[in-house]
């Protein structure tokens, strides 16, 4: 099979396609809103990107949780992948592919992988004992679980099963495994889920039954229709039938043709094992190059509690955004969350950073400074010659550095870090306003100084809104259009015309006397 160079310009993101058994979780959008926002960073920089997201339909899990509500599967996975789109819309999550595996086109696509790993003789016939998971869909080692034979992430009793399963060989590949993560040590990330992963393979690979008897939900195995394929052998090949061009033939020559390999996979720990040792297994046994990195993030608390219905704390992304806009949950969850590790929704401490960081910050500088504009300017950007900021201007020298040191943080999904840099001009530019006292200077009728302090902030909030804008698109939007910019954040189009990084992300692009928008507040404060 041929596969393209990957040309650098390109770079493909995946997302895990999250199991349907409710509606959707912090969880889920917590992972999809980081995708989001590094997919809009590389489009700033000028790469095609292909975002991929989507439901995983099939297994015990879905079957059980359809039958018990009076659903057939298919007609509980329409619902629930309708409530996941729905999400992302709201949530301004800008992917490029849904992947359903529901999709006709994913069974042609399942059963020619299944085929090249058959005929690659790692898939055998066995017998399968153990305590098993249905909300995993995953068969459990006795020293994992919990007393009681509990499950440790979902904290409920595992089903013992005895029955006869075909088997992928991941015992062939401990060797590729290990050589894989010695000469990639980035493969898996970060640190963390890197060292989880070397404890499980060192300890040895097991191979692990990949079909199911007595399910009626699910691709039945091509080689015997008595057994269904495991849910995760078919759902881990929607990152594959997801890049199939539209109306093109279902083949895996066709899928990979252009996107693959992927360049990074997002995932929840929880799930880790099945694509930093399973997927690459397979992915091996069917002779096919491996994604670039895999990074899985951390948990999420609510109030230092673990979520859960049985709690009553569980956190509902469509309450959340409908009380306070989507940039506002965005922000909150990529600012104050190191990604990769556990993190904690606190409400007081959402609306305290929201009010701290977007209202008072960001917001109120930008509307202080540009009423002055409107009123000592003519509603135009302050006429000044950037040439006379020197370069220890206290704003300048930040802001010229600030963009080499955001794409650094960005690409190394360090969101908080990219934040924080970035609110340091923000604050900056408010001790600076604070301490020139433009309106003061215009009294005086120190015209030209006046007009510099104007100019400086203006200009380090469009590079601050800029800079944000992947994280927060619709507030950057509005900053840029009351800034006297056309430019949508929102639109994949524009922003590699009107914006590339390149221009838009250093210091003194504000055009004197470009025409300024009419100023209102772009973040109210939450009472």
């Amino acid at each position: 099979m041929h596969l393209p160079n990957k040309n650098k310009e390109t770079f493909a993101l995946t997302t895990p396609l999250y199991y349907v058994n409710g509606l959707p979780h912090i969880g889920s959008a917590y992972t999809t809103i980081a995708a989001d926002a590094i997919a809009r960073f590389k489009r700033l920089l000028g790469k095609s990107v292909l975002l991929v997201t989507g439901t995983d339909e099939h297994g015990q899990k879905i079957q059980r949780t359809a039958e018990s509500l009076g659903r057939s599967p298919q007609a509980h996975c329409d619902e629930i992948a309708a409530g996941f789109a729905a999400l992302w819309q709201q949530m301004d999550i800008e992917y490029d592919r849904f992947s359903r595996t529901t999709d006709p086109r994913h069974a042609a696509i399942v059963k020619e992988f299944f085929q090249r790993v058959w005929d690659a003789g790692d898939i055998y016939l066995g017998q399968q004992q153990g305590w098993y998971c249905v909300s995993c869909e995953e068969f459990k080692e006795e020293r994992e679980l919990l007393e009681g034979h509990r499950c440790p992430i979902h904290i409920k009793e595992t089903e013992w099963r005895d029955e006869q399963n075909y088997f992928f060989r991941l015992s062939r590949y401990q060797t590729q495994l290990e050589t894989l993560y010695q000469e990639q040590p980035d493969f898996i990330q970060p640190a963390r889920s890197r060292n989880e992963v070397l404890s499980f393979v060192n300890q040895g690979v097991q191979d692990f039954s990949i079909s199911r008897v007595n399910l009626d939900w699910g691709f039945p195995v091509p080689v015997d229709p008595h057994h269904t394929l495991y849910v995760w052998f078919d759902a881990l090949l929607g990152y594959v039938t997801a890049l199939l061009e539209p109306g093109c033939e279902p083949t895996l020559e066709n899928a990979l043709s252009k996107w693959w390999p992927i360049n990074l996979h997002l995932i929840g720990k929880d799930i880790l094992r099945f694509h930093a040792v399973y997927w690459p297994a397979m992915l091996m046994s069917a002779g096919l190059p491996l994604p670039g990195q895999v990074f899985g993030h951390g948990f999420l608390t609510k109030d230092g509690q673990k979520m859960g219905k049985s709690l009553g704390n569980t956190l509902d992304p469509v309450e959340l955004v409908n009380q306070y806009g989507a940039d506002a949950v965005r922000y909150y969850f990529l600012k104050e969350i190191e990604f990769g590790k556990d993190g904690d929704f606190n409400e007081t401490r959402f609306i305290n950073i929201l009010n701290a960081d977007l209202a008072n910050d960001l917001g109120n500088l930008l509307n202080r400074t540009m009423n002055l504009a409107w009123k000592y300017c003519d509603g135009q950007v302050p006429s000044c010659s950037t040439e006379d900021f020197s370069f220890d201007h206290p704003l300048k020298a930040i802001g010229l550095e600030l963009g080499e040191q955001a794409k650094h943080l960005y690409e190394a999904l360090a969101f908080n870090q990219a934040c924080e840099a970035i609110l340091d001009l923000v604050r900056a530019s408010n001790k600076y306003i604070d301490t020139q006292a433009p309106w003061k200077l215009y009294k005086q009728e120190n015209q030209q100084e006046g007009n510099q302090v104007l100019y400086a902030v203006l200009e380090s909030v469009r590079l601050a809104a800029y800079l944000l804008s992947p994280v927060i698109p619709n507030l950057a939007s509005e900053i840029y259009r009351q800034l006297g910019f056309v430019i949508d954040f929102n639109d994949k189009a524009q922003i590699s015309i009107e914006a590339p990084f390149t221009t838009q992300a250093t210091w003194g692009i504000l055009s004197n006397k470009q025409k300024l928008g009419e100023p209102r507040p772009i973040f109210r404060r939450i009472e």
